[in-house]
């Protein structure tokens, strides 16, 4: 006699398992809000705490760039946290927490100075 599966439990076992992160990193949940790694959340809390001191001001999380190369959008960029810093003089700061710096992040990041003249920063 043969067993019989249902197509919901062929399609279980030929699945293939979800891969982890390439460089290691785990998703995190804080304050409801999903981070692609647990450094980053620390980093949200940290910089939560200095807003609400009001050492820093206009936090925003996920800011969007476009990259704009000869006047044209070649594509959009998303940093991790950018910010007013009021210990460096109102100095706006843009923040990427990152454990291993990408080729392709470098490109981005040559392209975010030239095109507005802000250097992105990289905590680890």
């Amino acid at each position: 006699m043969t067993e019989r599966m249902s197509a919901q439990q062929y399609r279980e076992a030929v699945a293939k398992p979800k891969r982890g992160n390439k460089f290691g990193a785990k998703r995190t949940v804080f304050d409801d809000i999903t981070f692609d790694s647990k450094r980053e959340a620390e980093v949200y809390r940290d910089l939560k705490v200095l807003e609400r001191v009001g050492r820093i001001s206009g936090f925003e999380r996920q800011r969007k760039f476009e990259l704009i190369v000869n006047g044209e959008i070649i594509g959009t960029y998303r940093a991790d946290f950018a910010f007013i810093d009021h210990d460096q003089d109102g100095r706006f700061r843009v923040v990427d927490v990152k454990g291993v710096i990408t080729r392709d992040f470098r490109r981005v990041r040559k392209i975010i100075k030239a095109a507005y003249n802000i250097d992105v920063e990289v905590w680890k």
